[in-house]
């Protein structure tokens, strides 16, 4: 079995790895992956499911800036990435470099 393989504008041959999991569980919906994406690979969209059930600590403060994860984020965020088009993935992982969260997986493709 060979994997699809692309050469640099050096002349080394490497194997891409294309995006094949977005774990969505773990996605702050930051959208760093979007903007590096080169392709039209990623969407942000409305996360599925109340946060408001998840976050059962509700001590009556009213700043929704407030959170006790110290990530910058309210705890009611409600948007989260999705993949659009993983078809158009160019194998490059600039998305997991980016991610603060460790979202992405990666993998070969066999030609």
């Amino acid at each position: 079995m060979s994997f699809i393989t692309a050469i640099t504008r050096g002349g080394t041959p490497y194997t891409p790895q294309f995006v094949s999991e977005l774990r969505q569980i773990n996605c702050i919906g930051c959208g760093r992956c979007f903007k590096v994406c080169p392709r039209d690979v990623f969407e942000l969209i409305e996360r599925e499911g109340s946060l408001g059930s998840l976050n059962s600590d509700d001590d009556g403060d009213d700043d929704p800036y407030s959170d006790d994860d110290d990530d910058g984020f309210a705890d009611d965020t409600a948007m989260v990435m999705s993949l659009k088009n993983p078809l158009d993935c160019i194998g490059c992982e600039a998305c997991s470099r980016i991610c603060p969260k460790n979202c992405f997986s990666h993998q070969p493709l066999t030609a």
